[in-house]
């Protein structure tokens, strides 16, 4: 009859180390699953814009420069109150760097030129503007609105223009800027005659 007693205890043991097992290994799959959505969720930022929200996913595995510093401005609010400044239907929208007004707002320094990690200026996807010269983007960006090959990186004849993230919500959003009137203000061509805003720019929670 002892035999027996110890028998179910130890069956009774070995049942409550298989649960708490169950337990530990559910535990460590939501932990991951909860570490992953955060992490996902750094690398989205969402443009409020008078005309609707635009979500970028970032991809800062094959542009890690040009995503921090993005997200640089980002954090700092820097893109708050700034306008899409310039539009070209079946091309592109750029904004980021100009108020209201047509003044330029000041940046940082700017970065080195990711243009070689693979990326394609495909529609849909996110690059850094920049002049002429290859290592010159600072704050302002364009959305690429139709597959634009020719911006593209090709070893020593085009330096190309850095993409570092694509739109992943909001194409309708990019595809209304795209189609809105355009005009001179200033020096400046093809700025839309009515201020499409971006209210604010933040990291998706």
């Amino acid at each position: 009859m002892l035999s027996t007693y110890y028998a179910v205890v130890k069956k009774s043991k070995t049942l409550i180390q298989i649960i708490l097992v169950i337990v530990i290994i559910c535990a460590m799959l939501l932990l991951m699953l909860m570490n992953k959505n955060k992490t996902s969720n750094q690398n989205i930022v969402v443009l409020e814009t008078s005309k609707g929200n635009i979500e970028i996913t970032l991809d800062p595995g094959h542009s890690p420069v040009t995503v921090a510093n993005f997200l640089t401005y980002v954090n700092e609010g820097y893109y708050d109150g700034l306008v899409f400044h310039r539009v070209i239907k079946g091309f592109m929208i750029q904004g980021g760097g100009f108020t209201k007004m047509g003044r330029d707002k000041p940046s940082h320094p700017a970065i080195i030129l990711e243009s070689n990690n693979g990326l394609q200026n495909k529609a849909g996807t996110i690059a850094m503007a920049r002049t002429n010269v290859p290592d010159s983007a600072t704050s302002q960006f364009f959305i690429n609105t139709a597959d634009n090959a020719n911006l593209d990186y090709v070893p020593s004849t085009n330096p190309g223009y850095a993409v570092f993230g694509f739109v992943s919500a909001g194409m309708d959003v990019v595809r209304a800027i795209e189609s809105v009137k355009v005009s001179s203000r200033g020096p400046y061509d093809n700025w839309p005659v009515e201020d499409i805003t971006i209210i604010k720019a933040y990291v998706k929670k």
